[in-house]
């Protein structure tokens, strides 16, 4: 290896990879290392149920999904936009299409396939250097003479970099390599870090499911119901109103329609250590058609029959029922009607970060410059889920890390430019 190396990207995930990609088209040999043994272990754990690549929601809508960092990812995400995405994979010999939901696919929904051609346009460029991958390279932070080091197999690895893009991920999935060990590393060096925190995540309900619940019901989908987190204040408009689909889990509840909700829940958590949301069974039924089939006379019929005949109330849904209701509430037709239309679930804990789908919090881009180079660490640019923002499923979290390892890349050839 030689004494000083042009350009090294650390981490092999997306954000890494499109930053490698970027600076070694350019002609700038790139070295890229990773702890483990092959790249894109997470990029293939998204795929597994069918690679989400975008989202061809109109622009406005898109950057929305950033929040409170929309600001700061705006500007990335209309250099590399969805339409962006899209040429990016058909370049590489992959065919995508819109889902019914606008999301954007791989046409044979596969993760792999690209990856390997990414890895083979990286290993064998058109045009530009190609890149050198140093698998099991586990980065540890640097000597006290400035060099990059590496853990491995044979021993430490230092090395010299004109210029490094950090792409470590988040703290979500160790197994896969994104560990957030780089935080103290970075905090080390004075860099401001937001602490990382469980984002596209589950919950815990207050208290457990009773036993004959979970036993039932663990692993089973509540379908086309609806949420409400409600504002801090009565009569204040709600922090998250949706209709969608999540599952019941052994301790609580997760799924596309909770991780949705999953940033307001959490916050409110942190902020109040409690946190809740009201479920709506049926939310294509208005309360008062609920209330005039609740009190509709049902003769001999059980309750539970009645439910299910007049609103095909069964399973999990008539389950939950039981498990949150006051017992009293179903002989009073008026409060069983509420409760269909508006259960409290409350909730008392996030799941462990490592189940989480993604994390939020890490590098503060108030000390970062607008080509993603910490200012506190010259020739140190960073990329992809370890900077602090977050983004719910859907597409954004991919969109995301790619824009910021193209603009750490751009931000790379503009540094190499002016030393």
């Amino acid at each position: 290896m030689p004494a000083e190396l042009p350009v090294v990207v650390v981490g092999g995930g997306p954000a890494g990879l499109m930053a490698a990609q970027q600076i070694s088209r350019a002609g700038h040999a790139v070295h890229l290392f990773d702890a483990m043994p092959t790249v894109g272990r997470k990029f293939l754990l998204a795929g597994k149920g069918g690679l989400n690549l975008t989202h061809s929601e109109v622009h406005d809508a898109f950057a929305s999904r950033y929040g409170a960092r929309r600001a700061q990812m705006e500007p990335l995400l209309q250099d590399l936009d969805s339409d962006a995405v899209r040429a990016w994979a058909q370049d590489l010999g992959v065919e995508t299409f819109v889902g019914t939901s606008g999301r954007v696919f791989p046409k044979d929904l596969k993760a792999a396939p690209l990856l390997r051609a990414w890895l083979a346009r990286l290993r064998h460029p058109a045009q530009g250097a190609p890149v050198q991958f140093h698998m099991r390279h586990r980065w540890t932070g640097w000597n006290p003479q400035g060099d990059l080091t590496f853990a491995t197999s044979a021993g430490e690895v230092c090395v010299q970099a004109k210029a490094v893009v950090l792409a470590l991920g988040g703290g979500s999935w160790a197994r896969l390599g994104s560990d957030g060990a780089w935080v103290a590393l970075l905090q080390a060096r004075g860099v401001d870090v937001s602490p990382l925190l469980p984002a596209n995540c589950g919950f815990d309900v207050a208290g457990g499911w009773s036993p004959f619940f979970a036993e039932k019901f663990a692993g089973q989908p509540f379908k086309t119901v609806a949420i409400t987190v409600p504002g801090e204040r009565a009569g204040s408009a709600p922090l998250f109103q949706r209709k969608g689909e999540f599952v019941a889990t052994a301790t609580g509840v997760e799924g596309s329609l909770i991780y949705a909700a999953a940033q307001v829940l959490r916050d409110a958590l942190l902020r109040a250590g409690r946190a809740g949301f009201l479920l709506d069974l049926l939310p294509d039924m208005s309360h008062e058609r609920v209330l005039a089939e609740v009190r509709h006379p049902r003769g001999s019929r059980s309750l539970s029959s009645h439910l299910k005949s007049r609103l095909h109330l069964d399973g999990i849904k008539a389950g939950i029922l039981r498990e949150c209701l006051p017992k009293a509430s179903f002989d009073d037709p008026v409060a069983l009607a509420a409760g269909i239309k508006a259960l409290p679930i409350s909730l008392q804990a996030t799941r462990p970060m490592d189940e989480a789908i993604s994390s939020a919090g890490g590098v503060r881009f108030e000390g970062l410059n607008a080509g993603l180079m910490l200012q506190s660490l010259p020739g140190v640019f960073c990329a992809g889920e370890m900077l602090d923002w977050e983004a719910p499923t859907g597409g954004y979290l991919l969109s995301a890390s790619l824009a910021t390892g193209r603009r750490a890349a751009h931000g790379v050839l503009e540094y190499l430019n002016k030393i």
